[in-house]
């Protein structure tokens, strides 16, 4: 096993763009600092989904006793607002992303996103009723947020590579689902002061996670001494064994970010993107729609109160951890991320129309069919977004000379965001006519996801039985592969 790098023995003077907050503790372990990260960006980004899930829970609040919003499909238009100008400026915040430094770009924008998902619950405190301004609010926190995404993406894919990238990234990305769980359980807790401190709270609380990532987080490993050093030519290969980004004396990168048309030439970016579009989609629907849904809906012949559905809605969530930590440990023992991704959203579909067809009959059932579409739903949505993205912005076509991890994120997550706009708007308009029809369109969704990936089973199929071949070919000649070892130690 290949040990992970360490520093010089003298080590060098501080990089200008290591955080202070790390200048001033005692020397960490390599294997200590990929620990922060992950729970650095762990908690950024269970923040920025915690400061959105206030819409979903106030939704009835809103509908029953603030006008405009009697009309469900005005609520959707603030939904699409803040995720059209979401997956607008996530390209724009991804080609940012690879030519500033990170950790600044990542705190100023979740301190800036605080301060609009604050500015939204600021019209229940000065009585507003304009719809325009509730739109501008949402395009402003959409605009903001989008910095979120790309940003953790790269910096975890700076620090995390090799054969357990899928489990490390799909166990990470539970912060999707935490940060919706929280921020559930925050705003609905809240309701009974008003609406209002819904947004408030969660914007506050994304302004000082913003506070720590200024302070504590380092982007690249040469930041804190570990692999070559800053004033030393670049060297082709990283301590991680891929390429990596080597910073010169005076704090800017060597290497050329790439543009989008470069990235969008990288082979499967386009096709990942395309499906994320519809698997977001789907997840998004549920995100905004679901607590709406349950409060609607007779479970075991009683209807819920909008705090009681935000509680209930949560256990989406936890289904989504599992799955998105299920479909990263699945990916990476196959070798097969479309495949797995594929065979995921295959089986949304039945757990899709069971959930609908039988979630009334008692709480028990509902919870068991939601945690479970759940599973299915954020399972490939969780691997696109991280594992996939990490594999494409390293791809061996950039040869090294390049850094693409931002901006390939920020290209397929932010065509999944179309998704996820579109999802939201145009639920407020098919429920209308029942939610029959809702769960028709997200089941035909996930159906296209699903299809959308064939080319790329139709190639891992094969490898995946000549892999099994090999191992059992291995395990007859004692052989066999090593044991397990811990997450954050070097893959041999």
């Amino acid at each position: 096993m290949r040990k992970p790098p360490e520093p010089s023995p003298e080590r060098p003077p501080p990089h200008p763009g290591a955080p202070l907050g790390l200048r001033a503790l005692p020397a960490l372990s390599y294997n200590a600092h990929r620990a922060l990260v992950l729970a650095l960006t762990f908690l950024a980004y269970a923040l920025y989904h915690a400061s959105r899930k206030p819409p979903s829970i106030v939704k009835r609040e809103l509908a029953k006793s603030w006008p405009p919003f009697a009309d469900p499909a005005l609520l959707g238009a603030t939904d699409v607002a803040f995720l059209t100008s979401y997956s607008l400026g996530m390209f724009v915040a991804g080609h940012l992303g690879d030519r500033l430094d990170l950790r600044r770009f990542l705190a100023s924008g979740m301190a800036a996103s605080g301060a609009a998902v604050a500015l939204f619950g600021l019209g229940y405190f000065l009585g507003l009723h304009s719809l325009a301004f509730y739109v501008a609010a949402q395009v402003i926190a959409g605009l903001l947020q989008s910095t979120g995404w790309p940003s953790v993406v790269a910096i975890v894919g700076n620090w995390f590579s090799g054969k357990r990238r899928g489990l490390i990234m799909g166990v990470w990305n539970a912060h999707t689902s935490v940060g919706n769980i929280t921020g559930s359980l925050v705003a609905a807790a809240m309701l009974r002061y008003g609406w209002g401190w819904s947004f408030v709270l969660p914007g506050g609380l994304i302004a000082l996670g913003g506070a720590l990532v200024f302070f504590f987080l380092a982007p690249y490993p040469q930041y804190v001494g570990f692999g070559p050093s800053p004033i030393e030519p670049v060297s082709e290969e990283s301590t991680d064994g891929e390429d990596i980004s080597v910073a010169s004396g005076d704090g800017k990168d060597r290497r050329d970010a790439v543009g989008i048309l470069k990235a969008l030439a990288i082979p499967g970016v386009v096709i990942f993107a395309l499906c994320l579009f519809f698997a977001k989609l789907v997840a998004y629907t549920f995100l905004y729609w679901l607590p709406f849904y349950l409060s609607q809906t007779a479970i075991g012949g009683e209807y819920m109160s909008a705090a009681s559905a935000g509680y209930l809605s949560a256990l989406f969530d936890v289904g989504g951890i599992i799955g998105g930590i299920l479909a990263g440990f699945v990916s990476d023992q196959l070798n097969a991320r479309a495949t797995t991704a594929a065979v995921f959203m295959y089986l949304a579909i039945p757990s899709l129309f069971l959930f609908h067809a039988y979630g009334s009959t008692s709480k028990v059932t509902n919870v068991g069919l939601m945690m479970i579409s759940g599973l299915f739903v954020n399972g490939p949505y969780a691997l696109i977004t991280t594992a996939v993205s990490a594999d494409l912005g390293t791809h061996k076509s950039l040869k090294g000379d390049s850094r693409a991890l931002a901006t390939v994120t920020s290209i397929i997550d932010g065509t999944g965001s179309l998704g996820a706009a579109l999802g939201p708007f145009i639920t407020g308009f098919i429920s209308r006519k029942g939610w029959d029809s809702v769960f028709v369109m997200l089941a035909f969704c996930a159906f296209v996801a699903a299809v959308l990936l064939s080319s790329h089973v139709k190639t891992e199929i094969p490898q995946i039985f000549q892999k099994w071949r090999n191992r059992s070919l291995n395990t007859r000649n004692g052989s066999a592969e090593s044991g397990v070892q811990p997450l954050l130690v070097e893959d041999s």
